[in-house]
């Protein structure tokens, strides 16, 4: 990728070759001044220049060149400008056809070794520098390229007669390794940082951070300031030689700054402190030979742009360390606190504990299903919390769920617990589960999840005994119809009479209708206890009103008309058609249960009852419930007037308490105040939001007749 400033002109559009040709052509025309530049520094002895800072833009040229075929062109172009720079600062053909070698040679095995130690160097949108690794793997790569690059050069002047002296053999990878450091990470770094930019997005990521930080740029300014100073005054007089002094301001900029800052630091000061002492100032320049000075000062740069890297990187990788620290904290306090919220808000009961038998985990549902909380952190013997069986007998220390699971057992699996203490007087039957837990060289612990099954196993047990009663009473009807349907089968053989045959056929009827009850009361109390409810305003008046009609309508009722007193009723919320089964089950219970010889006196009313709730009482004439079962009658299948007559499967009221409950209501069955004759049955229904339909109720009597 090239930088948006090198690969599009305001206004032009260019092709991806167009893009290419123009980086070439750009870090050519960079490689020529630099180069040029550093051959006025020409050692007349070998034609040796004492600086090479050509090598580090030789370095950024084809890192930032594509691999394969682009790499290879801009290799070409480079042997060329090499070759031109030398002949055009007076070069025999011959020797600047070496120093092309030699260069060529270098940058290729400096790529080689880069592509292979810290291959990100030459990764488009990735910051060169970021890891004390990546410095590393580059100060390989340097001296691989180099030390190539010297043996090839000496080893070609040597062999073209030459004049060669260690100060020159010494010079060489100085000035090239030197080069390579300053420039190439300074303009790497540059690069980098304006690639795939343009002018508006620098400028906008430089008002970013002035709005975020306005001394950031004051400190950079006092920072080159104070470098500038510090630089100028001690290679600016010889008698001053206090260049170790300089190192302050590289560690300042090292700590406070990022890489790219420091590397571009580093070759500011750099220039000025070769620049100096090639002129004959500063601390080295007592050195008399030149060569050796330039040497000497070419180390002092690089030490100080070695060591502002490392700095820098060390900063920057322990930021980073520190960052991710903060983060994986961070995300680790926000599982523990998802943990603890899922653990809080679950309704099992989940404790974990030790070898020890102490509770590293213990859940608020843990102890609201026991009772009570651990005490001390330890578990406590069984007594302590009240577990037994599930048939009465106390557990024992060792056949706690834990403690089996801490013995070496592999788990406990659905194992019932009763739970019967001060907070649970009635008893609370738990399922228990319990798996070991271990790993990380961590001791054994035990994992303990146990859960509230007492309506679940109240409700098998209701569905045994309702399974019991249905076969029961519908096997008594069935062996009446078996029987009487044989005994008419042996009648019709033996020629029986007429009267024997339908009696025996109409016994066999009121069996059957016998069972048809019981199974339409079945599928009643089934759908009342299951059905979906379809919750809407019903008025309750209607409701009423509907089963009145319904129950003076039936043909075949012998004796007095029932009377009914029907108040004004308010609108609830409810399912209308499970409501008036409810009305029409309490209702028929009251005209079925009537006295002999007294006219049925229904009366139905309604009352506010608090809390958003209606209460409606049914009250009537009849026999009444007798004493002792008036919550009784609400079970399945029970009948209070057994042998009176009175027929049924003692499913309608079970039926009714269904029904109210499934609307959030109660139902309850008493005698009528004052000790008159007959039942009050009172249920609770949610009200209707409408305030106008919450009214005081008014008594009016409606008296219907067969």
């Amino acid at each position: 990728m090239t930088p948006a400033w090198a690969a599009r002109a305001p206004g032009t559009a260019r092709t991806p070759g167009t893009a290419r040709a123009a980086r070439t052509a750009g870090f050519a025309l960079a490689y020529l001044l630099v180069a040029w530049a550093g051959r006025q520094t020409i050692m007349d002895a070998v034609d040796l220049n004492l600086v090479w800072p050509a090598a580090g833009v030789a370095v950024v040229w084809l890192l930032a060149a594509p691999r394969g075929r682009g790499r290879a062109l801009d290799l070409a172009v480079l042997a060329a400008a090499i070759t031109a720079v030398n002949l055009a600062t007076g070069t025999p053909p011959l020797m600047a056809g070496a120093f092309m070698v030699a260069n060529l040679a270098q940058v290729a095995v400096f790529l080689a070794v880069a592509d292979r130690v810290c291959p990100h160097l030459a990764e488009a949108g990735r910051t060169p520098f970021a890891r004390l690794a990546d410095l590393r793997g580059a100060l390989i790569a340097i001296a691989a390229g180099v030390g190539t690059g010297a043996a090839v050069g000496t080893s070609l002047l040597c062999l073209l007669g030459g004049t060669w002296s260690w100060p020159a053999a010494a010079v060489w990878p100085a000035r090239n390794a030197a080069g390579i450091l300053l420039v190439g990470t300074a303009g790497l770094c540059l690069y980098r940082a304006l690639e795939g930019r343009s002018a508006r997005d620098l400028a906008t990521a430089a008002r970013a951070r002035l709005d975020r930080d306005g001394w950031w740029a004051v400190e950079r300014l006092a920072l080159a300031a104070a470098s500038a100073a510090a630089y100028c005054a001690v290679f600016g007089n010889r008698d001053v030689p206090l260049a170790f002094m300089l190192l302050t301001v590289t560690v300042w900029a090292a700590m406070r700054c990022g890489v790219a800052f420091v590397a571009g630091h580093s070759l500011a000061v750099g220039a000025v402190a070769v620049t100096c002492t090639l002129r004959g100032d500063g601390p080295l320049a007592a050195v008399q030979s030149t060569p050796v000075r330039a040497l000497l000062v070419q180390l002092f740069v690089t030490l100080v742009a070695f060591v502002g890297l490392v700095l820098a990187l060390s900063r920057a990788e322990r930021e980073e360390l520190t960052r991710r620290a903060t983060a994986a904290q961070g995300e680790a306090c926000a599982q523990a606190r998802l943990l603890g919220t899922i653990m809080d808000s679950m309704r099992e009961g989940v404790s974990v504990l030790d070898s020890g038998g102490r509770f590293l985990v213990h859940n608020p549902a843990a102890v609201e299903l026991l009772g009570v909380g651990g005490d001390g952190g330890a578990v406590r013997s069984p007594g302590y919390y009240g577990l037994f069986h599930p048939d009465g007998r106390p557990l024992a220390d060792e056949e706690m769920a834990h403690a089996r699971v801490l013995a070496g057992e592999a788990e406990v699996r659905d194992e019932e617990v009763l739970v019967r203490n001060a907070a649970v007087p009635e008893g609370r039957l738990l399922s228990v589960n319990a798996v070991p837990l271990a790993g990380d060289g961590r001791e054994r612990c035990a994992v303990v999840v146990f859960r509230d099954v007492t309506a679940e196993r109240r409700h098998r047990d209701e569905l045994t005994a309702f399974a019991g009663v249905v076969a029961h009473d519908l096997l008594n009807p069935l062996t009446t119809v078996d029987g009487w349907a044989e005994m008419t089968d042996e009648l019709v053989d033996s020629g029986g009479s007429a009267g024997d045959l339908h009696d025996g056929l109409a016994r066999v009827r009121r069996a059957a209708a016998r069972m048809r009850h019981l199974i339409n009361d079945l599928l009643a109390y089934t759908t009342a206890r299951d059905a979906p409810l379809a919750v809407t305003e019903a008025r309750l008046a209607d409701l009423v009103a509907d089963v009145v009609a319904a129950r003076t309508d039936r043909p075949g009722r012998g004796g007095a008309a029932p009377r009914f007193e029907i108040a004004e009723l308010p609108a609830v919320h409810g399912d209308p058609v499970l409501l008036r089964q409810l009305l029409d089950n309490v209702i028929g219970n009251a005209l079925k249960y009537s006295r002999p010889g007294v006219p049925p006196r229904i009366a139905v009313s309604a009352a506010p009852a608090g809390d958003g709730m209606v209460a409606v009482e049914v009250r009537d004439n009849g026999l009444g419930i007798p004493a002792g079962q008036h919550e009784s009658v609400f079970d399945n299948f029970h009948r209070a007037h057994r042998g009176t007559g009175h027929g049924g499967t003692g499913l309608g009221l079970a039926i009714c308490k269904r029904i109210a409950e499934r609307h959030g209501g109660t139902i309850t069955a008493a005698a009528n105040p004052g000790g008159e004759p007959g039942t009050r049955v009172v249920f609770t229904l949610p009200a209707a939001h409408d305030p106008a339909r919450r009214r005081s109720p008014r008594r009016a009597a409606v008296t219907t007749t067969n």
